[in-house]
C-alpha cells in the first residue's frame, strides 16, 4: 500500500493531501529507473576497468608463472650455449689439430634457421617477446648441435682413418741422409743458379749421385710419373697421400712406378738424376698440402731427432742458392 503525502497550506494553515497522478508516477518511476541503470552501468564499468574477476586474476596467476618458466627456461638455455661454446672450441683448436683437418667456418656454424613468417604466429599476444626470443634461441641451439654432431661424426671417421692417416702423411726423407750431409737446398727465398735473381724455392734439394735410390716418403697413389712436358723438373714423379697430401720428386734419372699405382712409405720409385733444370745430379723434394707448398722439414719427423731437426732449421735460415 503506497503512502499517503500531505502538504502544508500556508494560506489555511492546515495539511493538505497530496494527490498523485499515475503520469507523475510513472515519471517518478522512470526516474528512479534510469538513475538506477546509469550507477548499475557506472559500476560495472569501474568493475570491469580497475577490478578483476576470479577468472581474470587466476589467468594473470598463470601468466606469471608462465614468464617466470620462461626466464628459467632461458637461463638454462644460456648454459646449454656456454656448453655448446666450449665443445666448439674444443672441436675446433683441438680435435681438428690433432687430426688435420679444417675448422668449421663460422659462418656455417652461426647460418640462419626458419623463414620470414616462422615466428608470425607467435605475435599479438601478451608475453610474445619473450616467447619468440626463447624459441629463436631454441633453434640456434637446435641447429648448432645439428652441425656439431656433424662435426664429430666427421671426427670420428678421422679417429677411424689415423692409422691410415699417420701411414699416408710424408714422414721421412726421400734419400737415404742420415747424417744430413746431402742437403744442398732449403726451402725459402734462395738464389737461382741459372737467372741469379733471388726466387721462391718450393721445396729442398738433395745432392746425390746419380742412380741413388729415392723413397716414397708416405703412403699414395701415383698421379703422374714421367717427363716434365715444360722441361724444368725432367723426369719427376707426384704422389696423392690423401688428407689434401701430395709430394713431388724431380729431376730423376730412372722412374721406377707409373700413374695409378699404389706406393708403400720406404718403397723405392726411382733414382736421382740431372734432369730438366739442374745444376748437378741431385733430387729436389716438395710436400704441398692442397696445393700449397710446406717446408719439407716439418715432414722428417720419423728419420731425424729433435738435435738434427733444430740444426735443420739453423740452417734453413741461412742464405743459400738453389741446385735447379
Amino acid at each position: 500500500m503506497s503512502k499517503v503525502k500531505y502538504k502544508f497550506n500556508k494560506k489555511s494553515l492546515t495539511f493538505d493531501r497530496v494527490q498523485t497522478t499515475f503520469r507523475k508516477r510513472l515519471l517518478y518511476f522512470f526516474t528512479h529507473l534510469s538513475t538506477g541503470v546509469v550507477f548499475a552501468a557506472v559500476v560495472l564499468i569501474l568493475a570491469y576497468n580497475f577490478l578483476d574477476s576470479p577468472k581474470e586474476r587466476a589467468q594473470k596467476r598463470e601468466i606469471e608463472q608462465m614468464k617466470l618458466q620462461f626466464q628459467i627456461l632461458n637461463d638454462q638455455l644460456d648454459k646449454v650455449t656456454k656448453i655448446l661454446d666450449d665443445l666448439q672450441d674444443r672441436d675446433d683448436n683441438i680435435y681438428r689439430v690433432i687430426f688435420e683437418a679444417e675448422p668449421i667456418p663460422n659462418s656455417i656454424r652461426s647460418a640462419g634457421i626458419g623463414g620470414i613468417d616462422k615466428y608470425e604466429a607467435l605475435k599479438g599476444y601478451s608475453g610474445s617477446d619473450l616467447i619468440i626470443e626463447t624459441e629463436k634461441t631454441m633453434d640456434r641451439i637446435l641447429s648448432r648441435l645439428y652441425i656439431q654432431s656433424k662435426s664429430y661424426d666427421e671426427v670420428f671417421n678421422l679417429a677411424k682413418n689415423k692409422e691410415k692417416m699417420l701411414a699416408s702423411i710424408p714422414a721421412i726423407q726421400p734419400v737415404n741422409n742420415k747424417d744430413l750431409r746431402r742437403i744442398g737446398s732449403y726451402f725459402g727465398t734462395r738464389m737461382d743458379p741459372f737467372y741469379k735473381v733471388r726466387k721462391f724455392h718450393e721445396g729442398m734439394d738433395f745432392s746425390a749421385p746419380v742412380g741413388t735410390e729415392i723413397y716414397a716418403t708416405g703412403n699414395g697413389t701415383v698421379t703422374l710419373a714421367g717427363r716434365d712436358i715444360q722441361g724444368g723438373y725432367g723426369n719427376q714423379i707426384r704422389i696423392d697421400h690423401g688428407f689434401s697430401y701430395q709430394t713431388v720428386y724431380a729431376h730423376l734419372s730412372r722412374i721406377f712406378v707409373k700413374p695409378g699405382q699404389k706406393i708403400l712409405r720406404g718403397q723405392i720409385i726411382g733414382y736421382v738424376g740431372n734432369t730438366g733444370k739442374s745444376t748437378s745430379p741431385h733430387l729436389h723434394y716438395e710436400v704441398r698440402k692442397n696445393g700449397i707448398p710446406l717446408n719439407p722439414i716439418y715432414f722428417f719427423f720419423n728419420d731425424i731427432s729433435p738435435e738434427q731437426f733444430q740444426m735443420m732449421l739453423d740452417l734453413s735460415s741461412r742464405p743459400s742458392q738453389t741446385m735447379d
